[in-house]
C-alpha cells in the first residue's frame, strides 16, 4: 500500500477539488506502485490522470502512463544499466558527491520526517568522452531504477508548440514511475534565451522546460548532460540541485585506468606504463577505452603475437601519439 502521506493528500486534494495537487499525489502513488512491482494496479491508476482534464475512454486515458505503446516510446528509449559506479575512474569529490545523492535517495522516508527532499536533479558538464553518460547509467544502476534516455530526435518538432507538447508529454510519464530521466546533449534544448538569432519558438520552449524540470517529484532523478555549458540559459543552473565538471583523466586516474589494464591482460606492463600515460595525457577516457578495444582486438586476431608487441604498435599508429609527437 502507498504511503499514508500520499494518500491523505490524496484525499485532500480530491475534497478541495485541488486537479493539480490531486495529479501530483496520484503520480507519487503510482510511481510508489510501481516501484512494488505493483503494475496491474499502477496502470489503473494512471487511467485517472487525464480524467481531471477531459472525459475519455480508458484507452485513450492510459496516455500519460508509461507503457511500450502508449505513444511516448517514441520520445523515451528505456536502457538496462550495464555499468556501476565501481566501473567507472572518478574524482574523490565527484565520487563522493553522486554517493551522498545515493544515500539521500535510499533514506528518503528519514529526510521527509525531518520536513527535508532527497536532491534528485543532477547537471553533468565537461568534454565529449569523459564519462557523463557513463555516469548517468551507473546512478541507475546504483540506484535500481529504470534508465529513460530522452530521443531527440522525436521530441524536436518543426512546428510551432510541437516540441513544448512533447516535452510534456515525457515527463508527464516520467512522473508515474520511479526512473532516472537522462537528458544528453541539454544545451539542445536549454540554451540561452538571451541570443538574439534565436526564435520566440525556442524562448518557449526553454520555458517550458525549465517548469516541467520543477515540478519533478523526488522520485524521478533527473540527470542532464552538457558538452557545451557556456550555452546553457543561466536560469538553468539553479534549476539543479548537484552541478558536476567531469574533464579529461589526470596523472592519478590514468595511474587507475592502467592499474585495470594491466587485470584485463593479466600481465605487467613495466615500463610501458608510463608509456602509455605519457601518450594519453590530456586525453579523454573514451580514447583510452578505444586503444584498450583495439589492443585487445588485435591480440584476439593475432595469438602467436605479445600483448606488448601489440600495445608498442598501436600506441605508434595512435592520434594521440601523433598529438604529443607535434607537439614537441
Amino acid at each position: 500500500m502507498a504511503r499514508a502521506d500520499l494518500l491523505l493528500a490524496l484525499v485532500r486534494a480530491s475534497a478541495a477539488g485541488d486537479a493539480a495537487t490531486f495529479r501530483r499525489s496520484l503520480e507519487a502513488v503510482i510511481a510508489e506502485e510501481r516501484g512494488k512491482q505493483h503494475h496491474v494496479l499502477a496502470d489503473r491508476l494512471a487511467e485517472y490522470l487525464s480524467v481531471p482534464h477531459q472525459q475519455t475512454s480508458s484507452s485513450s486515458a492510459t496516455a500519460n502512463g508509461w507503457s511500450p505503446g502508449n505513444g511516448v516510446s517514441q520520445y523515451l528509449l528505456e536502457l538496462r544499466p550495464r555499468l556501476r559506479l565501481d566501473d567507472l575512474i572518478l574524482l574523490p569529490e565527484t565520487s563522493d558527491a553522486i554517493r551522498e545523492l545515493i544515500e539521500e535517495q535510499a533514506r528518503q522516508d528519514l529526510l521527509r520526517a525531518h520536513g527535508l527532499e532527497p536532491r534528485h536533479k543532477l547537471l553533468l558538464a565537461g568534454p565529449p568522452g569523459n564519462g557523463k553518460t557513463s555516469l548517468a547509467e551507473a546512478l541507475a544502476d546504483a540506484l535500481a531504477l529504470p534508465f529513460l534516455v530522452l530521443r531527440y530526435e522525436g521530441v524536436v518538432g518543426s512546428y510551432l508548440g510541437e516540441t513544448a507538447t512533447r516535452l510534456s508529454r515525457v515527463f508527464d510519464a516520467a512522473r508515474t514511475r520511479s526512473c532516472v530521466l537522462f537528458l544528453d546533449e541539454f544545451d539542445t534544448l536549454g540554451k540561452e534565451r538571451g541570443d538574439t538569432h534565436d526564435t520566440g519558438e525556442v524562448k518557449r520552449v526553454v520555458s517550458s522546460l525549465l517548469l516541467q524540470i520543477d515540478a519533478l517529484p523526488a522520485y524521478v532523478v533527473v540527470v542532464a548532460a552538457t558538452n557545451h555549458p557556456e550555452l546553457l540559459d543561466r536560469a538553468v543552473w539553479r534549476r539543479f540541485d548537484l552541478r558536476l565538471d567531469l574533464g579529461p583523466p589526470g596523472r592519478q586516474q590514468l595511474e587507475q585506468w592502467v592499474d585495470r589494464f594491466e587485470l584485463r591482460l593479466e600481465i605487467s606492463l613495466g615500463p610501458w606504463r608510463s608509456a602509455i600515460i605519457e601518450t594519453f595525457r590530456g586525453a579523454s577516457y573514451s580514447a583510452l577505452e578505444s586503444f584498450a578495444l583495439d589492443v585487445l582486438r588485435r591480440m584476439a586476431l593475432n595469438p602467436d603475437a605479445t600483448a606488448i608487441d601489440v600495445i608498442r604498435r598501436r600506441l605508434r599508429l595512435s592520434p594521440e601519439a601523433a598529438v604529443h609527437v607535434a607537439a614537441r
